[in-house]
């Protein structure tokens, strides 16, 4: 009679299993019995009970128990102990940890004994059923039996709430087999028949064949070179063996390595988390060396050691060794998984090596037509940890981050070598790290003329009409060059396109984007520019010029009738004198320095329509350019330069300042 809260105990044992625990246990347990008969016509029938409901769509009813049978040396008294005890250490010697009847209980409402067994010169037959509450044995029964042999009957019933087993006995029989794959390749160790069958016998399916039958195998072992590998542990070396398997019709499942203990499959890993080209499934060739649809494949890699054997978790879900990094054992999963992946890289290594310079082709393809900035480095980068079929977001994301490990790098570098206190003991390093700085700035470059490419054709694209026939209103286009309602104080260099007008734009010292001069809801230019000339070191000097912008809305010329308010040449004409009254500050509340020779320049940008030309050339007395985009005037009472330009000529000037670095990358 035990004592033992077995509630607590099924609960406690971790997610980590699955509806196929127990029935690999009780598996187990037949074939150690058969073992232990010495008998070498060992049998194992498994025999799927389904649901009595029907299902609405006629498919197969769902399976709800499954009854072991074995003929090995049976539920003797020696054993019935031994089941009675919560930690036996009757199979400790093959990995047993007395606690695999529990999972059982974790998955199925009841879980029943029938056997029979050698007791002195004749057989017995016992029953019993395992407790729900204190006794791990209730309802014991014990009579003689007529059987002529000995042999065990487990049966697992019913199924508990929430849980469900593949309908198919070829894919649980499939699924058996992988967790029970070591008992049929242990080399000088032949397995029982292991036979799945319906309840009633029908359908019956030899789990051997999965591995032994050549015609009809889905699972074949690859020849490797290496098999082995060593690891340190706290105080000794390890030793593991690899076997590299092809798993057939693997529908959704991945390349995987299983960790074995005991000659069971305990824990693992896919494949491809250490090797990306593992993610999609492989495929054989035919005679003509052509892919063979029909016949896909997924690499298995089992792990065996000592190691393992000893580090078992008492639910055989997993092991007591961390997964990253163990300090205690000193040999973690991860560590153990990295090295048989590289075995079962090269059991596959062919088919590696064309995944890994597709991905390469895939990433240069993005590299040449998305982001040639990344040109440089992509000579020298590490592709092996990128998925193997990356997207675009991926392969930016990992370009990035090298980008930041090389500038990280080279900081470092300069760091070191601005400590040195000797230069000539540094020249070496001194060009080294040059070079690298050269490299990243060149990346830096070729990616801000990128996307000038593609700031020139929005802006291009925000010309056009849309799909009613409309024009985009003149905010749009002003935001495309320079945010509305914004400064150089909250706008940033990379955040505005002014060079799109003109490039000395680009070293302004302060920028107000339609925003009023004198901080009151007043008149206010489009864009006013306080320009910084280089030859020039002050912010607000005289001598530096102002630069005004007045945008109209693409085909717009209402501003060149006789009645309008809107008139952008005057509009300038008066920001100017009122700059030179003195009536406007700086930002910071200074006085805006203007002399009487202060140089100022307007730009009206609109579409030059007939209308407009006219009213330029007869009201306003402007003289067009050479290329007929573009009108223009000196206005040397107030020293004020004005230009009217067009939309057009802005695209095409912008077009062509840049064409040259476009051709140079090949966008």
């Amino acid at each position: 009679m035990s004592n033992v809260n077995i509630k607590r105990a099924v609960e406690n044992i971790r997610a980590n299993t699955t509806v196929y625990t127990p029935v690999v246990e009780m598996i187990v347990n037949a074939i150690q019995a058969i073992d232990e008969s010495g008998r070498t016509d060992g049998r194992v029938s498994i025999r799927a009970q389904r649901s009595s409901q029907t299902e609405l769509d006629d498919s197969l009813p769902e399976i709800s128990s499954f009854e072991v049978e074995d003929n090995g040396i049976g539920f003797t008294d020696v054993h019935r102990n031994s089941f009675d005890t919560l930690y036996t250490d009757l199979w400790i010697k093959e990995g047993g940890k007395g606690f695999g009847r529990l999972t059982g209980l974790k998955y199925f409402e009841d879980l029943h004994v029938k056997s029979v067994y050698r007791d002195g010169s004749g057989l017995k037959a016992r029953s019993v059923s395992m407790g729900k509450d204190n006794d791990i044995i209730v309802r014991e029964k014990v009579t003689a039996s007529e059987k002529q042999e000995p042999g065990t009957v487990v049966t697992l019933s019913v199924l508990k709430k929430g849980r469900s087993f593949d309908k198919t006995l070829q894919t649980i029989g499939r699924n058996l087999v992988e967790r029970l794959l070591p008992y049929f390749i242990t080399q000088d160790y032949v397995c029982p028949e292991i036979v799945l069958s319906e309840h009633d016998g029908s359908d019956a399916i030899r789990l051997n064949d999965f591995v032994s039958n050549e015609l009809s195998a889905t699972i074949r072992e690859i020849a490797v070179e290496r098999k082995r590998f060593t690891l340190k542990a706290l105080d000794t070396e390890e030793e593991f063996l690899v076997r590299v398997f092809k798993l057939y019709a693997p529908r959704s499942h991945k390349s995987r390595i299983g960790l074995v203990a005991h000659k069971r499959e305990v824990a693992g890993s896919a494949i491809h988390k250490y090797i990306p080209e593992f993610e999609d499934e492989f495929y054989e060739k035919d005679s003509h060396g052509e892919i063979d649809r029909e016949r896909n494949y997924i690499i298995k890699a089992y792990v065996f050691g000592p190691y393992l054997d000893l580090n078992v978790s008492l639910e055989r879900g997993g092991f007591e060794f961390q997964m990253e990094s163990d300090l205690i054992l000193g040999i973690a999963q991860a560590e153990i998984e990295r090295d048989a992946a590289a075995i079962a890289k090269e059991a596959v290594g062919a088919d590696i090596t064309l995944r890994q310079e597709k991905k390469k082709e895939r990433v240069q393809s993005y590299v040449d037509e998305e982001a040639p900035w990344h040109k440089a480095m992509l000579e020298k980068i590490d592709l092996s940890g990128m998925p193997y079929n990356p997207t675009n977001e991926e392969i930016e994301t990992r370009l990035q981050k090298e980008k930041f490990a090389q500038e990280t790098e080279i900081k470092r570098d300069v760091a070191k070598l601005l400590a040195e206190s000797n230069f000539d003991n540094v020249k070496e390093s001194v060009l080294e790290i040059v070079s690298k700085i050269s490299g990243t700035s060149k990346n830096d470059l070729i990616h801000y003329i990128a996307l000038r490419r593609t700031i020139i054709d929005i802006f291009g694209k925000s010309l056009e009409v849309n799909d009613t026939g409309a024009y985009a209103s003149e905010g749009v286009v002003h935001d495309i060059i320079f945010p509305r309602k914004g400064d150089t104080e909250v706008t940033s260099f990379d955040n505005h396109n002014l060079w799109i007008v003109d490039e000395r734009l680009n070293f302004t010292t302060y920028v107000s984007s339609d925003g009023p001069l004198d901080g009151k809801n007043n008149e206010r230019p489009d864009l006013l520019v306080y320009n910084k000339r280089v030859l020039f070191r002050g912010d607000n000097e005289a001598s530096n010029p102002i630069t005004i912008f007045e945008f109209k809305k693409p085909q717009r010329d209402d501003f060149a009738n006789p009645s309008s308010e809107e008139d952008p040449i005057q509009q300038i004409v008066r920001y100017v004198n009122s700059i030179r009254d003195g009536k406007y500050k700086t930002p910071e509340g200074r006085k805006m320095l203007v002399a009487e020779n202060t140089p100022f320049y307007g730009y009206v940008v609109c579409d030059l329509t007939h209308k407009v030309e006219s009213w330029l050339e007869r009201e306003k007395d402007f003289k067009p350019m050479p290329d007929r985009l573009g009108w223009f005037q000196w206005m040397g009472n107030i020293n004020l330069y004005v230009e009217v330009i067009s939309w057009d000529k802005v695209l095409k000037d912008a077009k062509m300042r840049n064409q040259i670095f476009f051709q140079k990358l090949g966008i």
